[in-house]
This record gives C-alpha cells, sequence and structure tokens, in this order.
C-alpha cells in the first residue's frame, strides 16, 4: 500500500484495509473503479469514475483487483504533493 503524505499532513492512497486509515484522522473515500463480472464469468475494470480505462477481461477477481490497483497508484495517485 502506497501512502503519499503531503506537507500539510493530508494523506493519499489507494484505499486498503491494511492499516487503519482512521487513525490519520478525518476520512474523505471516493470510488476509484468498478471490478464487475461479465456474462462469460470474467472479471472487468472500469476505471471511469477517475477518467481511466476499461481494463479486462480478466479470468480472475484477483488479478482483476491488482490490475485496478496497480493503474490507480500509477495513473490516478498524486505525484506532486508539495505545498
Amino acid at each position: 500500500m502506497k501512502l503519499l503524505i503531503s506537507p500539510q499532513g493530508t494523506v493519499h492512497c489507494v484505499y486498503s484495509e491494511e492499516i487503519d486509515l482512521a487513525t490519520f484522522g478525518r476520512l474523505a473515500i471516493s470510488r476509484g473503479s468498478y471490478v464487475e463480472p461479465n456474462a462469460d464469468g470474467q472479471w472487468n475494470v472500469d476505471l471511469s469514475p477517475v477518467d481511466g480505462p476499461q481494463l479486462g477481461p480478466f479470468a480472475h477477481r484477483s488479478a482483476a483487483l491488482k490490475s485496478e490497483t496497480d493503474w490507480l497508484e500509477q495513473h490516478w495517485l498524486p505525484t506532486d504533493i508539495s505545498p
């Protein structure tokens, strides 16, 4: 889990339950994507909530979730959090 912490103390990340994010303070959580099965039993990732692409299909949900997280961390998570 990548945590980016600005000089003002704001934490940005792709949500996960690896740690209790509430320990950082008030949370503002928003949807970054949808991971859904298709009619063939495969999994698709829809990143349109963050103006991203469609990924998949994936044979396993776990592969779709990993692809989702990788894309969000590379393309959506801010890289410049300077003041």
